[in-house]
């Protein structure tokens, strides 16, 4: 469990600290990443960790991920209160270290929505959702470090930012909200990112069981 402990928080801080370091950079010099690159970066990082710790912990690095998997009986759940402080200690980190290096940062990447708080919610368990249904679809058990599963997932949160990350942020991980929202101090919205994106990944549970036959079936 020690491997896979610091496998999910060096994954997460380092999602969270390039991706909202993007963000943040993007802020600080006037827009010279762009939406397209803070998109891209979040979809390359989440890719290249999978490469990196798939084989290690399966490349969760999102609480919402790592529930969902519990539910679905891939996941043992006395698991879950190690991989969950694990990846908020990672995300925290990451905010931490981006308020020492960009101390005039007002929001540390976070995630917040710019139009109703309605519409957001309900396009963070679309987005969940999605993201889930993909990596319920080409993840096979606890380790995973396959060519199919980084480019697929890395993909779809790249996707996903690149539409919707003007309305809502497109967090779909409660971590990567909670580290920035905490660390900078705006707690408005808290609430919204972890309940959204855990309802969404276990929405996609029951899409996925509709797409597969039982294996008694094949």
């Amino acid at each position: 469990m020690r491997h896979r402990f610091f496998a999910e928080l060096l994954g997460t801080f380092i999602l969270v600290f390039a991706g909202t370091g993007a963000i943040v950079v993007n802020e600080m010099t006037g827009g010279t990443v762009s939406h397209v690159g803070v998109a891209l970066t979040f979809g390359l990082v989440v890719a290249a960790m999978i490469y990196t710790f798939g084989d290690v912990s399966g490349a969760h690095f999102n609480p919402a991920v790592s529930i969902a998997f519990a539910l679905t009986g891939r996941f043992p759940f006395a698991n879950l209160p190690a991989y969950i402080s694990a990846q908020m200690i990672g995300a925290l980190g990451a905010s931490g270290t981006l308020k020492l290096l960009f101390p005039d940062s007002q929001t540390l990447g976070m995630t917040l929505p710019t139009g109703t708080v309605s519409q957001s919610f309900f396009l963070e368990i679309i987005l969940t959702a999605i993201l889930m249904l993909t990596i319920l679809s080409v993840s096979h058990g606890a380790k995973e470090k396959g060519i199919t599963a980084a480019i697929a997932i890395g993909s779809i949160v790249g996707l996903e930012a690149m539409f919707a990350g003007p309305i809502c942020g497109a967090s779909m991980n409660p971590a990567r909200s909670l580290g920035p929202a905490i660390l900078s101090g705006n707690l408005q919205h808290i609430w919204l990112y972890p309940t959204a994106t855990i309802l969404g990944a276990a929405i996609a549970i029951p899409l996925f069981q509709l797409t597969r036959k039982p294996e008694s079936d094949q």
